[in-house]
């Protein structure tokens, strides 16, 4: 199978928080790797930090400072990441990758806020244009691997189940966890492919 391995990272969880980085890989369960050569990333554009941060979560506030600084100065508009991403979606190295099909998102909890703030922002219509009605989230398959008794209760948490997995702490830059997220897939697929 290949996958559209994503992450985006957010203002917040809540449903009027803003992208502020996005990034994708493409991956083939068959070839066990990831396209690398086909990375996509991006800042998105937002408020400067000083005029969100009274609405802001304090687990943003101390850890994303940077990154939505980062976004404010350096990201695009809303409707040029639009763009560019359907440019990048549409161009004929993803067409060939993904056999001129739609493709499989793939990601981590996604049904927090990457899948609604994607729908909301990029439009439903777009969502069902370029990608398959269904996704695969590693999240979910981490806890079939626990109640399946091939992986440690503790995996339910995203950082948890990198260590267990030997891929070190969550880096929540997005490029960084789209990458590690389809690694750590691989990586559960090559250990249990078998079992």
């Amino acid at each position: 199978m290949k996958y559209l391995s994503f992450d985006l990272e957010a203002t917040g969880l809540r449903e009027h928080d803003l992208i502020i980085e996005f990034a994708c890989v493409p991956f083939c369960t068959e070839t066990k790797s990831l396209a690398t050569d086909l990375t996509f990333h991006c800042f998105v554009q937002c408020p400067s930090f000083e005029e969100l941060k009274d609405d802001l979560d304090p687990w943003v506030v101390e850890n994303n400072e940077q990154l939505i600084r980062k976004a404010h100065s350096e990201g695009l508009t809303i409707s040029e990441f639009k763009e560019k991403l359907l440019n990048y979606l549409s161009s004929q190295e993803m067409l060939k990758f993904f056999d001129q099909s739609k493709i499989t998102l793939f990601g981590k909890s996604m049904a927090a806020i990457d899948l609604p703030f994607l729908n909301r922002d990029l439009g439903w219509n777009t969502m069902r244009k370029y990608f398959e009605h269904r996704q695969l989230d590693l999240s979910s398959v981490a806890y079939s691997m626990i109640d399946l008794g091939h992986l440690p209760q503790k995996c339910t948490s995203g950082s948890e189940l990198m260590k267990e997995l030997g891929f070190g702490d969550v880096a929540h830059t997005a490029l960084e966890d789209a990458i590690n997220t389809a690694k750590m897939y691989l990586e559960i697929v090559k250990r249990y492919h078998s079992s």
